[in-house]
């Protein structure tokens, strides 16, 4: 299917002499843009909402699962028959024993008001833009002011490649749902998502202290050693795919079964499950290293308290140090997003239904991929959360011993078994 590019409209509104497929072009591209930030923005914001109540389910507190607003703060009850769940039940005569009732009194609707967690997103943004904004006078203040916005840039530029849904057909032409459908989408998520460690090592040296630099100096170490094996995990993909471009990508696991769930199309050929030992070899190593990229425990050897007080951010306060925050749960959303357009289908729905819903309309298509989109994003999110709250933290030895003596040795193997099956199977 033909995309729709600039220069191809520009020709078509030359021959046409009229301007509507242009004005399109940028219309379609400006909404694709701002559906992307909003995304991803969203899923900070949602993100941390995920940390707080996995982290209270696993370690069974009750503040972000149990904790709501209590009634008492807006009414004095002087007995239970007076309280508004009770008044309600009696007004519309629910006994106590219906399963009603009991419902309500499971939710603590008779006590509180249920917050789900939600206040704590809230307040905490609250808190950091309110808070006051302190510069030491021993910083290099320039680059101590830019750092942040390295760090928080990139995850956003980076979002440009990912596929969200596939294309529709319009009477301008077809439309691809993704911001920039470049050719190289893996090779531009690790190259821009790379500044970011620019902002970390100028946040470290331009505070101008031991602990922050020392943070700066192992961020940059971490980064090279796994993006060296990041990028050499997706080789074997690379080799199975034929192709560097993410749509494409996905639209061959909506059409031949996902990369490490091959369930339908020509998945099931013996072949392609031979491939299946490189590809869970690939997930694994890939996995991690965007573990390791996103500074997530247990590899956030940047920022541990233990060892460098606070890392890199030591000296940031307000909303510097928020921008620190929020591009660490960007930069995880990327890398989840990446993840599942690479081995778990992207916006693909699998078993056929992608193809049969286009048949019937395409926009009820485009809707219910983005909706599957979401919905894995959201999964991958919760099991990044759920290592994080369940692993220890490494030693930085055992972190560069990781990156360079095993994960560099393995995916080179990989590849020349990726090689051997595809030349003697195939």
């Amino acid at each position: 299917m033909e995309q729709h590019t600039l220069a191809s409209i520009l020709a078509q509104g030359s021959q046409c002499g009229d301007c509507a497929g242009i004005w399109f072009y940028l219309i379609i591209t400006i909404l694709k843009l701002v559906l992307v930030f909003a995304v991803i923005l969203a899923f900070v914001v949602l993100s941390v909402w995920i940390e707080r109540r996995v982290a209270g389910w696993i370690q069974d507190r009750p503040g972000p699962n149990r904790a709501g607003i209590p009634l008492q703060l807006f009414q004095r009850f002087g007995s239970k028959e007076e309280q508004p769940c009770k008044k309600l039940l009696h007004f519309f005569g629910v006994p106590e024993s219906c399963w009603i009732a009991k419902l309500f009194r499971w939710l603590k609707l008779d006590r509180e008001i249920p917050t789900f967690g939600l206040m704590q997103p809230c307040l905490d943004g609250a808190k950091l833009f309110l808070k006051q904004e302190l510069t030491p006078s021993y910083v290099r203040k320039l680059y101590f002011t830019l750092a942040p916005m390295l760090v928080l840039g990139p995850p956003l530029v980076a979002a440009a490649v990912i596929p969200f849904s596939s294309g529709f057909s319009t009477c301008f032409g077809d439309v691809n749902m993704c911001v920039a459908n470049l050719g190289i989408g893996p090779l531009w998520i690790f190259a821009i998502s790379g500044l970011s460690v620019y902002g970390l090592t100028l946040a470290g040296w331009s505070s101008n202290s031991k602990y922050p630099f020392l943070g700066g100096l192992r961020a940059t170490a971490q980064l090279i050693s796994y993006e060296v094996a990041m990028g050499l995990s997706i080789i074997p993909l690379l080799m199975m795919f034929g192709t560097l471009n993410l749509q494409n990508i996905v639209q061959y696991q909506a059409d031949n079964g996902w990369t490490i769930l091959p369930l339908w199309g020509e998945g099931l050929t013996w072949q392609r499950w031979f491939m299946m030992v490189p590809m869970l070899i690939s997930f694994v190593v890939f996995v991690t290293c965007v573990f390791a990229e996103a500074n997530r425990t247990p590899f956030d050897m940047a920022e541990c308290e233990t060892d460098l007080v606070g890392g890199y951010h030591s000296e940031y306060s307000s909303m510097k140090f928020a921008s620190f925050f929020m591009g660490e749960y960007a930069a995880m959303v990327i890398g989840s997003a990446l993840v599942v357009t690479l081995f778990l289908g992207g916006w693909s729905i699998g078993f056929g239904a992608d193809a049969a819903l286009h048949a019937w309309c395409d926009w009820f298509a485009v809707i219910c991929q983005f909706l599957m989109f979401l919905i894995k994003l959201v999964a991958f999110i919760f099991f990044f959360v759920w290592v994080r709250w369940t692993l220890p933290r490494f030693r930085w030895d055992q972190v560069m011993k990781l990156g360079w003596l095993v994960f560099l040795e393995v995916t080179v193997a990989n590849i020349f078994l990726t090689a051997a099956i595809i030349y003697f199977v195939k």
